[in-house]
């Protein structure tokens, strides 16, 4: 996990190419300078940036609880919750490489989940604990919801 929280909202332009540049003062602490991520498709119109080592830990801890308990039998009978969760686990995160000056290239399947065309704009927004890529609507639509319940959740999280 970064050891200080990642902030900031950025405009940027989705090139010709689906590359995007995230700024340098969300990547830095995020990576730790490795260049390896994981992107999530994490809620409709968002992806999430992780750094690898970070993710895969997280990942790895969770898969390897449900496996214990289809070993245990403790999911006999719910074979298609088990199936659904293979279906998004399989779909829902890829590994990905920055490239130089912070690039990085949006896979297909996930620009279509972003929503976003070549030359539109995505937000980029730092998320505490990971990056986040926003088509602007669905920002716009996440912050008028969320934004009247913030001071609660500050002082919810800093008591």
């Amino acid at each position: 996990m970064p050891t200080t929280l990642l902030q900031g909202e950025y405009r940027r332009l989705l090139d010709e190419r689906f590359r995007i540049s995230i700024p340098s003062e969300l990547i830095d602490p995020l990576l730790d300078g490795g260049a390896d991520c994981i992107l999530a498709k994490e809620r409709v119109g968002a992806l999430s940036l992780w750094g690898a080592a970070q993710w895969s830990g997280k990942l790895e801890q969770g898969v390897r609880l449900v496996q214990e308990k289809i070993l245990a039998g403790r999911l006999d009978g719910r074979i298609e919750e088990v199936q659904r969760f293979g279906r998004l686990l399989s779909t829902r995160h890829t590994q990905v490489r920055l490239a130089g000056r912070g690039r990085l290239v949006l896979p297909e399947g996930f620009r279509e989940f972003l929503g976003v065309d070549a030359g539109g704009e995505v937000l980029v927004v730092g998320a505490a604990v990971c990056i986040e890529l926003w088509r602007p609507q669905a920002w716009f639509s996440y912050v008028e919801e969320s934004i009247p319940e913030f001071r609660q959740l500050f002082d919810q999280l800093s008591s």
